[in-house]
């Protein structure tokens, strides 16, 4: 009998290459398996299997692990308003980690001799599936075609054509990852430091003019109503990419340090991301004492970085996790909203936790908590250390 192979399928040039060339040249059982994560419509779902098989796959299927994706990594990302670089909101990188996870796991379950990828020897996500599988399936021995064999674009075209299979394997002009958390732009002008995207390299286009406003409601750091409609979080995700896409909202330009230690620079546009933490953040600095919110942003900033690198699996991660969790107590409200092209602007809060509801004072206006004996006392003791220092100052004195 044959040995079974699990490939990470994605129905492109690369993994299609791998379908044909195990098959093929090492003669192994293909089994494709796609991995949703919230970024693929229907009839394209239909299209990839039919291609799977056309190529040889023996058993093709699909895991949808949306909801496992918001619930194990999307709402920390949100409780700690994560962008990476303070752009990014880490959407492919995030995704591919749970990709290669559900791909593990199923190796692991159907007994594979082997699992592979067709990731490439030049980007990050060949450490995330790597990673994932050493962890998750370590008996498992990985191949990786693409960057074993140093295959270019071109001549994984010439092997499948000289194959029998005389597919169109066009390049499109932009490298296009759609996921619910956000959609990656990458090609021509992103490969350079100066040039910016054209509007015809967004997927999605501006087609809504009018300003509109919305409101979303959190409940616990996690949001659950949009325009006063409880929905469950992963379906608001997805009504408010509808609704913010219009508007050609969440588009930008990330440059950041990959895991291999070179820099990137990809586009993207991922209107519900920025919209949902920014509204998040907003809510919090009403709602959390300051020192929460500090020590919240070093956490988070660690956690997006862990997270970019590969490392999810690590104990540490479910440290933040449970930090990033309790921080969320009273982060429950609803944020006001205008859409507008191109731009978003965040109106206010209406919570019952809103600390400026406080009757001790009104910044800048009255005081009722102190009056002005505590104010001089309270300053001249918030001011001593800087006294000492300063009369320590020798140089200064000696002038």
């Amino acid at each position: 009998m044959k040995k079974k192979v699990i490939l990470a399928y994605s129905g492109g040039l690369d993994t299609s290459f791998c379908a044909v060339y195990l098959s093929r040249e090492l003669d192994l059982e293909v089994h494709t398996v796609l991995v949703d994560s919230g970024g693929f419509a229907a009839d394209e779902l239909a299209a990839i299997e039919t291609r799977a098989y056309e190529l040889g796959s023996v058993r093709h299927e699909v895991l949808d692990v949306t909801e496992r994706f918001y619930r194990d990594c999307l709402r920390f990302l949100l409780f700690g308003n994560v962008l990476k670089n303070d752009t990014y909101p880490l959407s492919v990188s995030a995704e591919r980690m749970f990709q290669a996870l559900a791909i593990a796991e199923y190796a692991r379950a159907h007994g594979a001799d082997y699992i592979a990828h067709g990731s490439t020897g030049a980007g990050n996500d060949q450490v995330r599936f790597d990673v994932a599988f050493a962890v998750i399936a370590p008996h498992t021995e990985i191949l990786t075609p693409i960057r074993d064999l140093k295959l270019s674009r071109p001549a994984e075209i010439e092997y499948l054509q000289n194959a029998g299979f005389p597919m169109s394997w066009e390049k499109a002009k932009y490298s296009i990852n759609r996921g619910i958390w956000g959609t990656s732009v990458g090609g021509v002008e992103t490969l350079t430091s100066r040039q910016p995207l054209p509007e015809s390299a967004y997927p999605t286009p501006l087609t809504q003019h009018e300003p509109t406003q919305l409101t979303i409601t959190f409940e616990q750091g996690e949001a659950v109503a949009l325009d006063g409609e409880t929905m469950a979080p992963v379906t608001l995700i997805q009504r408010l990419n509808e609704r913010a896409g219009a508007y050609a909202i969440g588009r930008d330009t990330h440059v950041g340090d990959t895991i291999l230690g070179i820099k990137g620079r990809v586009g993207f546009e991922a209107p519900a991301a920025l919209l949902l933490i920014k509204a998040h953040h907003l809510l919090e600095k009403h709602t959390l004492s300051r020192w929460q919110l500090l020590n919240k942003e070093q956490i988070a900033t660690w956690y997006g970085t862990l997270l970019h690198e590969a490392q999810y699996l690590d104990p540490v991660m479910r440290d933040f996790e449970a930090f990033l969790s309790s921080s969320q107590a009273r982060v429950s409200g609803t944020v006001f909203v205008e859409l507008r092209p191109y731009r978003f602007e965040l109106l206010g809060i209406e919570s019952r936790y809103d600390m400026m509801q406080s009757k001790a004072a009104t910044y800048g206006e009255t005081n009722e908590a102190w009056d002005a004996r505590d104010a001089k006392g309270f300053i001249k003791i918030f001011g001593n250390q800087l006294k000492i220092h300063g009369s320590l100052d020798f140089s200064r004195s000696s002038r």
